[in-house]
């Protein structure tokens, strides 16, 4: 019986996504979070591990019950990008920041490895992305271009440099810088499908193909 509790816990410690997870830098306004991949920001079920039950255990005092997930998240990462997220201390510091967010006055960089060789070295991609209304099981992007099923579709716009390129497990890929102008939900999941090189990893924008990389490979840069 002793044996078992040792083995749980020492496994609970190795899959922990807490051990990957850090804070970067706080001020009286922000907290500058380095998030693991594979990590919610919040869940209903408070036995999960993300990054609310993080700030939770690191900065309890921070917590507000007038918040429906306690912490103000102003802008998030999907669940399988990791790096760097920005969470405002108070309503002051997160009004400030959604409004400069929403005047296009933040600048965001991701770092992405995607699947074979781009043909340009600078791309500006410009296509609307909606809801792809022919996924029910979970939710779904897609590029809307003549046809019924990407519904809702909004403006959406990424600036690309590619950085390196080489091979993942023998196979070609491309290193790119990326900068989102626009903020859509999976966003550059999409657009870098649209194009024909998903990112390695992405299991849902590769249409369940892409499951032999341990995480997805986008990060949150700056």
């Amino acid at each position: 019986k002793f044996c078992k509790l040792v083995i749980k816990n020492i496994s609970n410690f190795i899959f922990s996504n807490y051990k990957n997870t850090r804070i970067v830098h706080r001020s009286q306004n922000f907290v500058i979070i380095d998030k693991a991949y594979d990590l919610k920001i919040n869940s209903n079920n408070e036995k999960e591990e993300t990054i609310q039950t993080f700030m939770k255990k690191k900065h309890p005092l921070l917590a507000s019950n007038n918040l429906h997930h306690e912490y103000y998240f102003m802008h998030r990462l999907d669940y399988s990008t990791s790096g760097l997220m920005c969470i405002p201390l108070h309503k002051k510091a997160c009004q400030v920041a959604s409004k400069a967010i929403q005047q296009r006055q933040c600048k965001k960089y991701y770092i992405a490895l995607v699947r074979g060789y781009l043909s340009s070295n600078l791309l500006d991609l410009n296509f609307p992305i909606g809801r792809d209304m022919r996924v029910k099981e979970i939710e779904k992007m897609c590029v809307a271009q003549g046809n019924n099923y990407c519904q809702s579709s909004r403006v959406a716009r990424t600036l690309i440099v590619v950085l390196e390129k080489g091979l993942f497990d023998n196979y070609p890929a491309t290193k790119m810088l990326i900068r989102p102008i626009t903020g859509r939900r999976h966003q550059i999941r999409v657009h870098c499908s649209h194009i024909g090189h998903t990112i390695v990893g992405d299991y849902t924008y590769s249409n369940k193909k892409d499951v032999k990389p341990q995480r997805m490979h986008l990060h949150s840069l700056r």
